[in-house]
């Protein structure tokens, strides 16, 4: 009978499973790992002086990492392997990178490029590819968590402008985000908004002191309540909301 070698490292042998890309994008995403940002993770974790997203993101935006499974609008439309991949290596090295990529990327800018309308979508995917702007995704609410059946928060016309009125928690990426993929109740159903951060009456989402989850740490933020005006393009809802659970 042949014997057979059991390759710690790789167990089930996927190695073999992965194409000549998919092997490609995860070493680049290692070696860049390994050089830029492995050397100083314990050091300056302990001196509370983490790198921050905005140290990182145009770094991995050069790397295709943001929004890299969705096509057109500067992402690299590759496979959700590949994704996969590449966010195994980010959480191999800090789970808080993998964090940021994955909301950046599986949040905020598939809300914008599923249901957001094109202008929209020109204004902010390039950008948020490219880790120009960072995005961050208003669901989760305090009393309720992330279902939305129980949401609270509310958005009315009011004068032309869209009226945000409610509370949103664990927002990661919200201390430093510049857009904000806002859910909210309107007399239409339940719908997101692409709110820029400077919106005026808009407060910042505020950095929580719960937990420290590195560079990526979930913030809170207050609509009570904001105007979201059409020259700060808050046009109005995107379409196709989430849903409960059935």
């Amino acid at each position: 009978m042949p014997s057979t070698t059991l390759d710690p490292v790789d167990p089930l042998g996927l190695e073999s499973l992965l194409t000549d890309t998919e092997r490609a994008v995860r070493d680049t995403v290692r070696h860049y790992l390994a050089d830029k940002v492995e050397p100083h993770i314990a050091g300056r974790f302990e001196q509370g002086e983490l790198p921050t997203l905005a140290d990182l993101a145009r770094d991995f935006g050069e790397l295709g990492l943001l929004g890299m499974h969705l096509d057109g609008y500067g992402c690299a439309g590759m496979s959700a392997l590949t994704y996969g991949v590449a966010c195994r290596e980010l959480e191999a090295c800090d789970s808080a990178l993998r964090s940021f990529v994955s909301v950046q990327g599986s949040l905020a800018m598939f809300a914008i490029h599923r249901f957001g309308s094109e202008e929209q979508k020109d204004q902010w995917l390039p950008r948020m590819a490219a880790g120009e702007a960072i995005g961050c995704f208003g669901l989760t609410e305090p009393d309720h968590g992330s279902d939305p059946s129980s949401m609270r928060t509310r958005a009315r016309r009011e004068a032309g402008d869209w009226i945000l009125d409610g509370r949103k928690t664990w927002i990661t990426n919200g201390s430093v985000a510049a857009v904000a993929v806002v859910w909210a109740h309107t007399d239409d159903g339940i719908r997101g908004f692409v709110v820029p951060t400077d919106t005026p009456a808009s407060p910042h989402p505020r950095s929580s002191t719960r937990c420290r989850c590195g560079p990526a740490s979930p913030a809170n933020s207050s609509w009570t309540p904001s105007g979201c005006p059409h020259p700060r393009r808050c046009p109005g809802p995107m379409a196709s909301p989430p849903r409960s659970p059935a």
